[in-house]
């Protein structure tokens, strides 16, 4: 219908809203609904509940009643993915392994059906501490990169890369990460322990940058976005580099966007910072309040390691970055327990940390979540710096063994329901005790994650428009409830 025909445009609208609403009306009594379990207690992971669920009518909740509620109308952002980072490391465990090890290990991580289908990953671009040696792609001095050669991560990275995509099929989305440029290209000669970009070599970066894509996209691999830098403010021992605010501003504006754009690489997404929640805001602001830097800005990239000290989880800068900047991107790209201890693989808390945060960080605006390493060995590496971490999945290469920790399946209980271009919706807890958030996927069905990481199993509600089933969150334990 043409708008010239509607005579009463304002009462038309209205009643286009109400029918609009009322045809989305979505009544628990008329849904199949599936509950997905990992706990504590017991051997449940990502196991399908056996018990009948009954619907029952639930207009109004008293306050002794404890209760999820979610409403499917009120939606928020859409949903990018979740997985995780392809290190050499990584690659290099899994070419290690039994050739069926491998194929189990890659059907686990990006298989939608017989694993928990991941749907990013991340990469390096040349090395990163989850390597066994320093490397680039050019030779020393090479400014115009006539040298550039990817021959090296043809050797693991690429293989393992390539399986995932496989799997993956129409999910595939790759990015990458630059710990540090060439050391010749830095100020501390070096790529470890910090040190800066040179402002002389700054172009010669952003070239970097396209070489990359260029030339792991002429093997088979699109990229579909870069970080301009792996946390831009921590001087470590190995390969790293620091940015200001200000100098990943400029570079991003005066060379590695305006190089994207002169290249044809307009459609890569650019994330920026790729560092913790405690700054986030201040190199988010600095960023994007410059209209000439923000317009190449896809996304803020945040990692976890501020809150491994005990301290209070800083996810309020999380929100009031999506807050001040909703139209840009809010994406984890690291997160790891560190120090890895062999003797806490079976350790609970493992998986939990990472129930938290994603809860939080989805209910905070975040669209993508990336852990770090997907497979490391027995020692928790190789790492060429020993800095030795855990990872969800853990490959013993002089045995063949491979342990599966319980965060594999608690990132598990999101990646596997949750898919790509879901939309959050509202959901609300009235205890603390359980937490929660809530996706509709593109094909309709609603998933809803609920954990619990006390001592205590409560009997709630789920409640969706005064219609609820009685769930039961054992102790310790994060479960998915998939209503379709």
């Amino acid at each position: 219908m043409k708008k010239s025909h509607i005579k009463y445009p304002i009462i038309a609208s209205l009643l286009f809203s109400y029918l609009t609403v009322n045809a989305q009306d979505f009544k628990l009594s008329n849904k199949k609904i599936e509950i997905y379990t990992t706990a504590k207690k017991g051997n449940q992971r990502i196991t399908k509940s056996a018990d009948k669920v009954s619907v029952k009518k639930f207009p109004q909740p008293k306050e002794t009643d404890i209760a999820i509620f979610i409403d499917p109308k009120r939606k928020f952002q859409k949903f990018e993915g979740i997985g995780g980072a392809i290190t050499d490391a990584s690659a290099e465990v899994l070419a290690k392994l039994p050739k069926k090890t491998q194929q189990e290990i890659i059907k686990a991580y990006y298989n939608e059906k017989e694993g928990i289908g991941y749907s990013l990953i991340r990469t390096t671009i040349n090395s990163s501490d989850f390597s066994s040696d320093t490397y680039t792609y050019v030779k020393d001095n090479d400014k115009d990169l006539k040298s550039f050669d990817i021959s090296h991560d043809l050797n693991f990275k690429v293989p393992m890369i390539k399986m995932a995509k496989a799997e993956m099929k129409d999910n595939y989305r790759l990015y990458a990460s630059p710990w540090s440029p060439p050391a010749w290209m830095k100020t501390n000669n070096s790529m470890l322990k910090g040190g800066s970009l040179k402002p002389e070599y700054y172009q010669t970066w952003a070239n970097y940058f396209v070489k990359f894509i260029e030339n792991y996209e002429k093997i088979g691999l699109p990229i579909w976005g870069v970080t301009v830098q792996n946390e831009p403010m921590a001087t470590q021992t190995w390969e790293s580099c620091i940015y200001t605010a200000e100098e990943e501003r400029d570079f991003l504006k005066n060379n590695l966007g305006p190089t994207f754009y002169k290249n044809n690489l307009k459609d890569k997404k650019i994330i920026v910072w790729d560092h913790n929640r405690d700054l986030i805001y201040q190199r988010a602001s600095t960023i994007l309040n410059d209209a000439e830097a923000a317009k190449y800005v896809w996304g803020v990239g945040f990692h976890w390691y501020e809150t491994w000290n005990g301290s209070a989880n800083l996810f309020n800068n999380v929100a009031l970055t999506h807050d001040a900047f909703p139209n840009v991107n809010l994406i984890f790209t690291e997160g790891c327990k560190e120090q890895f201890d062999p003797n806490q693989m079976d350790n609970w808390s493992l998986g939990e940390k990472y129930g938290y945060n994603m809860i939080n960080d989805f209910n905070f605006g975040t669209v993508a979540w990336t852990d770090w390493n997907v497979l490391l060995d027995q020692n928790g590496g190789p790492n060429h710096v020993g800095n030795f971490c855990f990872a969800p999945v853990h490959g013993n290469t002089t045995n063949g063994n491979v342990t599966y920790t319980n965060s594999y399946y608690y990132i598990g209980q999101f990646s596997k329901f949750i898919r790509p271009g879901a939309q959050r919706i509202a959901a609300s807890s009235n205890r603390s005790d359980l937490m929660t958030t809530s996706f509709v996927n593109k094909d309709g069905k609603v998933v809803v994650v609920v954990m619990n990481q006390t001592d205590n199993p409560y009997n709630y509600n789920l409640w969706i428009e005064g219609e609820a089933v009685e769930i039961k969150a054992e102790e310790h334990s994060i479960s998915t409830i998939v209503v379709s």
